[in-house]
């Protein structure tokens, strides 16, 4: 991946908003209707190029597709993994597993934007395996040739880790997670290594991680949990096992909603468990009310000298459009902590987690961000270069 060298270089986590066209034929493909694989292709296409572009014009070095033809950031393996499929018992049992302890303290918050609800959560219905390779193939396709095209500084690809999934893909088949978990590394492997194998940088999308421990292991102790946390990058480590360190990227957070966050297990009481995970980078909220402090934290933790920080200087939750000088001041804090070559800058989390026809935050409000992105790593660039 390509690192800050005489500036500090911008990027985000991933999922962004599906452009209208292609939202519609998504929505039509989950609910049964047939939509027509060629025109799927074409319009999925067309919408990774312009979601590659309005990135490189909004100030983002390191670009991704989006996710724009994925339904979400874990339901998209339903149709590539065989042994998933729907359920309604599952369904019931995710919503109960996506229920955090700071929303069961606050049973008047309403949660604005719940786009997980509008979709059946699929389930491990069978024995996993990557049977259907075809929509993992147009996806790189699509993306090779937005790249090419628009030429950005670097181009990532995401993928989920074992570990979410077992929260948002419920087992009914395996009947015990760890043998879950070790299925579910088999098949992901797959698509690790064929999103290096066209050149890109991998980023595995790990809340399983962070976020978690506040849902689905609610009722665990934080020790527990910390030991969940190491059999799952143990997983990931498995499956990412022939794929260099330096090639891959992971993200973890606290859960891309807006509201109490106050049982998050703090960025510190994880570090030392989430830096054994092999890749070299770790995006991770930094803008939000309850983790922009975190970097004081950071000061007293030894971040091993072979991890880059992926900062999030933009919050993923809320409309306000963060001023370049506060985006400028979070980025110093992060590479007074490790050098400047070694932090990028980043978002708190996704921009369309699921795919919807309304998003939490306004389509040109993300890009807008963007811009604002930019334009603090600019200025933190003079003042970490040039002072």
């Amino acid at each position: 991946m390509k690192l800050s060298t005489d500036r500090i270089l911008t990027t985000h986590v991933g999922s962004l908003p599906r452009p209208p066209r292609l939202f519609e034929l998504l929505a039509a493909r989950e609910s049964g209707k047939a939509v027509d694989p060629a025109r799927f292709d074409a319009v999925a296409a067309e919408s990774v190029d312009e979601i590659v572009a309005k990135q490189k014009a909004s100030g983002i070095d390191i670009v991704n597709d989006g996710e724009v033809s994925k339904l979400s950031y874990t339901f998209y393996i339903k149709g590539r993994v065989a042994g998933v499929g729907n359920s309604p018992e599952a369904a019931a049992a995710s919503r109960n597993v996506m229920m955090g302890r700071d929303r069961l303290d606050h049973p008047d918050f309403k949660m604005r934007g719940q786009p997980f609800e509008h979709f059946e959560y699929p389930a491990c219905i069978g024995p996993l395996s990557y049977t259907n390779r075809e929509p993992l193939e147009q996806d790189l396709a699509h993306f090779k040739a937005a790249v090419a095209k628009n030429k950005p500084v670097d181009a990532f690809l995401t993928c989920a880790s074992p570990g979410v999934l077992t929260k948002f893909i419920i087992d009914t088949h395996y009947k015990n997670e760890d043998v879950y978990i070790e299925a579910l590394a088999k098949v992901m492997a797959v698509e690790y290594k064929a999103v290096v194998d066209a050149g890109f940088v991998l980023q595995i999308d790990c809340p399983d991680l962070a976020s978690a421990r506040n849902n689905q292991y609610r009722d665990k102790t934080d020790e527990e949990f910390l030991r969940i946390a190491q059999r799952n990058i143990a997983a990931l480590n498995a499956a990412t096992a022939g794929i260099p360190s330096e090639s891959m990227r992971m993200h973890i957070c606290w859960g891309n909603y807006e509201g109490p966050h106050t049982y998050d297990i703090p960025f510190a009481k994880i570090l030392d468990t989430v830096v054994k995970a092999r890749p070299s980078a770790i995006s991770f909220e930094g803008a939000n009310p309850r983790h922009a402090h975190e970097w004081e934290d950071l000061q007293s933790v030894k971040i091993p000298d072979d991890k880059v920080l992926i900062p999030g200087v933009i919050d993923s939750t809320t409309n306000f459009v963060e001023h370049p000088r506060l985006v400028a001041q979070r980025i110093q804090h992060y590479a007074d902590l490790v050098g400047r070559e070694r932090v990028l800058a980043g978002a708190d989390c996704g921009f369309s987690t699921v795919a919807s026809a309304e998003t939490l935050i306004a389509p040109t409000i993300v890009w807008a961000k963007f811009k604002a992105l930019a334009e603090g790593a600019a200025i933190a660039s003079d003042r970490l270069w040039k002072k």
